[in-house]
């Protein structure tokens, strides 16, 4: 992703509309716009490597090129930079689950994307995965944080009601998506910590037979010749 996308991207997602009328105060602010997400990018990078732990002021300013302090007149405190990474990671991770749901084209499909969309190959590996242990470690004790998890809880709850409503009671549901967030978990927290690391192959198997069984072979019938546009 070029800067000029991300920075749009950035804008968009924390509800940056107010347009500017000064041609200086225009320049000046996209300048403000670009070290901000250039601050949130070092801090994903270091997020990736170390986990939250690792992140401080100081590191935070070194991977991004800039002077220490600059960052507390772009942000209030280190912490809103955290959760404004945090925040736009995980965005990023939903957003992906999105692009595979545009592309189902039966109920089954709509499910199995979601499936997809959580094990992505290129981010299922140990660095990215005990980051967000690190944070998930993180939200049991932080409430800005357990806001963010939640959120994710609640897409991944929308997402699924979608592809098994009405076909399912919302009690049903929420019971089927209990086990496969937990499954989720599981092997994200596997991957990060395990020797016997497990791949996103593995991982993606596991879950869709875990569905294929929680559902019943009636019902993964049904969902593969339902199509969206038609259900």
């Amino acid at each position: 992703m070029t800067i000029q996308k991300f920075v749009r991207a950035y804008k968009i997602f924390v509800g940056y509309t107010k347009p500017m009328t000064a041609k200086a105060k225009k320049q000046r602010t996209r300048i403000e716009d670009i070290r901000r997400v250039e601050l949130i990018e070092a801090a994903h990078r270091i997020f990736l490597r170390d986990g939250l732990k690792g992140l401080t002021t100081t590191r935070i300013c070194h991977e991004a090129g800039m002077s220490q302090g600059i960052l507390t007149y772009y942000f209030k405190d280190k912490d809103q930079v955290l959760f404004e990474m945090v925040r736009y990671a995980n965005r990023v991770l939903m957003d992906a689950v999105v692009i595979n749901l545009r592309q189902a084209e039966t109920r089954w499909d709509r499910l199995t994307a979601i499936v997809d969309g959580n094990f992505p190959e290129e981010k299922f590996e140990r660095n990215t995965a005990n980051a967000w242990v690190s944070f998930y470690a993180e939200a049991a004790h932080n409430p800005r944080y357990a806001r963010l998890q939640e959120l994710f809880y609640k897409r991944l709850r929308s997402n699924i009601g979608s592809a098994l409503s009405p076909l399912w009671s919302r009690e049903e549901i929420d019971h089927f998506v209990r086990g496969f967030a937990a499954m989720l978990d599981g092997f994200w927290l596997r991957r990060g910590h395990s020797d016997d690391a497990i791949s996103h192959l593995e991982a993606r198997a596991l879950l869709v037979e875990y569905s294929e069984k929680m559902l019943g072979a009636a019902m993964v019938s049904k969902l593969k010749r339902l199509q969206l546009q038609a259900a």
